[in-house]
């Protein structure tokens, strides 16, 4: 299925947006018929210059399909040659975020921010660069980590497909299905080539993990902005200042984003009323999403790695610009541009690039990142949560520590 990243949504009027998409409420073309005017009665009808002029550019799809249909050497799937063009015409762009969804995929995308598929259990970070898919995160007590796969593992090949970030979307649609049914992955760790059979089972995603590292310390491992996370993190949080929390460590480590929506909600935990972020469109103009009064006092430092994008450089722009977070970590992915998902007529859908998002001091964070504050290189180790021999989270955690000490 193809790739969220990311990316954020809301379904016709009312879908939100993922890894930093938006919600779209008028890219909606004309329909022919505004366009078409039947001028007698029979099978003839009269079409204005300029539409006539927009056709015209389609004669050589129409061409290919009538090479096809009376040469082709067997039977085919008329709606397969039409849904390949579709996304032929939006690779066009050069732009990895903007692609087609068949009805299928489409359905399949609001399913996939549901919390629970059955799968292997694994999250994917795809890196559109180098095309290489690395393992990000393990469902506990799931297939793959049952079998030992681990964060930081190349996946290599499902079934017989080999995976780069081509095949990505068909290889999760291949690892996805009936519960209790088998697939062959293959992953590499290092130069080792691990594979195994995995036997399909429902997975229930938590979308954060939290505890506290002091007793004046907090710590929420944030892992993407879908689902329920930013009630859960509100609730989190609320428990956290009735137990007397001073500092929260929000950790973004290879975040990949989501809704922008929740990036807003969350944030607006920690600001007053102000700019989130504001988004400028091809015209120029601007778009604010904005945060409003009444915050949680508390000090804040935010945890990130090269694989911290969309949404969740979104947030980390927000809270350092306005909430004066300490950023630890390493320099973020870059990504700061927004999606919009948009519903077609016959059940298919898009998703398409439409605009760049700047933190509310102005910085532009697409192809750029967000360098931290403090620079401390990971090793993609695998940690338990709140394991202190993981270098990044230990220089957080003394970072807080010295926040707290100055307020005293």
């Amino acid at each position: 299925m193809k790739k969220k990243l990311a990316l954020v949504l809301s379904l016709v009027l009312c879908c939100a947006m993922l890894s930093g998409c938006t919600t779209l409420t008028a890219l909606m073309g004309k329909q022919m018929a505004n366009a078409a005017t039947d001028s007698t009665g029979g099978d003839t009808v009269t079409i204005s210059r300029e539409e006539y002029e927009k056709y015209k550019q389609f004669d050589k799809l129409l061409e290919l399909m009538d090479i096809v249909d009376e040469g082709y050497f067997e039977d085919y799937d008329k709606q397969s040659l039409l849904d390949g063009a579709a996304d032929g015409l939006l690779s066009g762009l050069g732009d990895p975020y903007t692609f087609y969804y068949t009805p299928e995929e489409y359905a399949k995308l609001w399913e996939d921010d549901e919390g629970e598929y059955a799968g292997v259990g694994i999250q994917i970070s795809t890196s559109y660069l180098t095309g290489i898919c690395t393992i990000s995160r393990v469902f506990d007590n799931g297939p793959a980590h049952e079998a030992g796969v681990r964060k930081g593992d190349i996946l290599y090949k499902v079934e017989d497909l080999y995976v780069n970030s081509s095949t990505i979307n068909d290889a999760v649609d291949i690892m996805r299905g009936t519960p209790g049914t088998d697939v062959h992955v293959t992953f590499l760790r290092g130069t080792e080539e691990m594979a195994y059979t995995l036997t399909r089972a429902n997975i229930n995603v938590n979308r954060i993990d939290s505890m506290m590292l002091t007793d004046e310390i907090g710590y929420i491992y944030l892992y993407d902005f879908a689902g329920d996370c930013a009630e859960k993190f509100e609730t989190t949080v609320n428990k956290m200042v009735e137990n007397g929390t001073k500092g929260l460590i929000i950790d973004l480590r290879d975040n990949p984003g989501g809704w922008v929506n929740d990036a807003q909600s969350i944030a607006d935990i920690f600001l007053d009323k102000g700019t989130l972020c504001y988004l400028q469109y091809k015209n120029g103009e601007r778009y604010y999403y904005r945060t409003k009064d009444g915050k949680v006092e508390m000090q804040l430092v935010l945890l990130v790695n090269e694989n911290s994008a969309s949404s969740s450089e979104i947030l980390t722009g927000a809270l350092r610009d306005r909430a004066n977070a300490t950023v630890v970590g390493k320099k973020t992915y870059g990504k700061g541009i927004v999606q919009s998902v948009v519903p077609l007529s016959d059940g298919s859908g898009m998703q398409i690039t439409v605009a760049q998002y700047y933190t509310p001091n102005g910085y532009a964070v697409h192809k750029q990142g967000i360098t931290p504050d403090v620079e401390v290189d990971g090793d993609n180790g695998m940690y338990e949560l709140g394991d202190l021999t993981d270098a990044q989270l230990a220089k957080a955690l003394e970072v807080m520590q010295e926040k707290l000490a100055e307020t005293k």
